[in-house]
């Protein structure tokens, strides 16, 4: 019975790796730099593709949040999409939103995007200046939070 279990398990494991790879699905290893651990709060890790970048957090295809308690964070997703975005915010009143200054237009909490996208004086960075081809990507993609 158990060499049974252990088979059907094998061959489960097997079938499920040959979707993955059939669907074009790539690890992604994401390692967030720069992360002020005097500051308190939680790191969100944010994967998006066009849709919704970068604002509306409720569309990210998948949210990772960490206590923000070490300067530098390691964490992976799994890929599917051909063009994909990723932002990092230091959340640091724990509202799962990326708060803004007294100003209300620039924001107060530490930000990080792919592809070296920063802010700018017309606010956050487009899709197109932060994506990623899931193709060319390397093992490891480094995002340095940018505190204001």
């Amino acid at each position: 019975m158990k060499n049974t279990t252990f088979f059907l398990l094998f061959i489960l494991g097997a079938v499920l790796m040959l979707i993955s790879n059939a669907v074009g699905a790539k690890e992604i290893s994401v390692k967030v730099v720069n992360i002020d651990t005097s500051k308190p709060g939680f790191i969100l890790v944010m994967l998006f593709t066009k849709k919704g970048f970068p604002k509306a957090h409720n569309e990210a295809l998948v949210v990772q949040r960490e206590k923000a308690d070490a300067s530098e964070l390691s964490l992976s997703f799994f890929v599917e999409e051909e063009q994909y975005a990723i932002k990092v915010l230091h959340d640091e009143n724990g509202d799962g939103k990326t708060s803004k200054n007294w100003t209300g237009i620039y924001p107060s909490e530490g930000l990080g995007f792919t592809n070296g996208a920063k802010l700018g004086w017309t606010g956050p960075p487009s899709f197109k200046d932060a994506y990623l081809e899931l193709k060319e990507t390397k093992d490891e993609v480094i995002i340095p939070i940018i505190y204001p």
